[in-house]
């Protein structure tokens, strides 16, 4: 099991996208259409469930993307679920999910920010010494 939040966040966006994705096929966990707001699917060159099974299809390799690249993965995935929150309050309705999106949007960026390796201090190492300066004048003259 990995035990650093990379990790976590990178297996996380990597597998629910692909999951949710797969899942535009079947309508198991949910009818995904129904998240589809109107107004766009009247602008869409496709019917609601084909371009649902598109979605699905992005999603995919998204979460795929996620899991070989995290911070180009994180990234796309970000922009993904910004889009979907986009969608979801241009309906007026599912807010709460809406809401959930966004913040899952927020937490694919930071995973895209951050670096590849964590930077490990050597513990045996001496911290750098620094000279203080008084400002205020609160040390005594004959001190220095």
């Amino acid at each position: 099991m990995p035990s650093d939040a990379r990790a976590l966040l990178r297996i996380g966006y990597g597998l629910v996208p692909i999951v949710a994705g797969a899942d535009k096929f079947t309508n198991l966990l949910v009818d995904w259409d129904k998240y589809l707001s109107p107004e766009v699917e009247r602008r869409l060159p496709v019917d609601g469930r084909t371009f649902m099974r598109l979605v699905g299809l992005v999603e995919i390799a998204a979460g795929l993307l996620v899991l070989r690249r995290p911070r180009v993965g994180g990234a796309l995935v970000s922009g993904w679920l910004a889009a979907i929150t986009g969608n979801l309050l241009s309906t007026g309705k599912y807010l709460d999910i809406a809401a959930r999106d966004a913040l899952l949007a927020v937490g694919a960026a930071a995973l895209a920010m951050m670096p590849e390796r964590a930077q490990v201090k050597d513990p045996l190492a001496m911290p750098e010494r620094r000279m203080r300066m008084d400002p205020v004048g609160t040390i005594h003259r004959s001190v220095h």
